[in-house]
């Protein structure tokens, strides 16, 4: 069993996915990808225990960030919640009380000062 973190890594984007993909392990994260909100959803319903959950608000094939971190509430309450997004946080709907947002464009040392932040809070 191991000590890392895992993430599971939700984005639409191929390019940046694989970007995250490739540069979280580097910083003790291990990551799984999908490309949509239904992949994602599958994953957490699987009982594969994820410690973050982090995705874009607009996702394609009917299943929003918004609407999967409600899921991963109800599935997997431990699970932290990172959603980010293009858009200014006041012109999407209301979050979920459980997410931490991260707006776009970010680099990766936010998204890492979010993941030790978010699991420091979590211990």
């Amino acid at each position: 069993m191991s000590n890392e973190p895992l993430v599971l890594l939700v984005e639409d984007n191929e390019s940046l996915r694989e970007l995250m993909r490739d540069a979280l392990p580097d910083f003790g994260y291990r990551v799984v990808t999908v490309g949509d909100g239904r992949e994602a959803l599958a994953l957490l319903e699987s009982g594969e225990q994820f410690d973050f959950v982090f995705s874009d608000v607009s996702m394609p094939n009917g299943v929003s960030g918004i609407e999967l971190a409600e899921h991963s509430a109800r599935l997997q309450p431990d699970a932290r919640v990172i959603l980010s997004s293009g858009y200014a946080r006041a012109q999407l709907p209301p979050l979920p009380e459980n997410v931490t947002f991260l707006p776009k464009p970010y680099r990766l040392p936010q998204l890492l000062g979010m993941l030790e932040n978010t699991q420091a809070v979590a211990r």
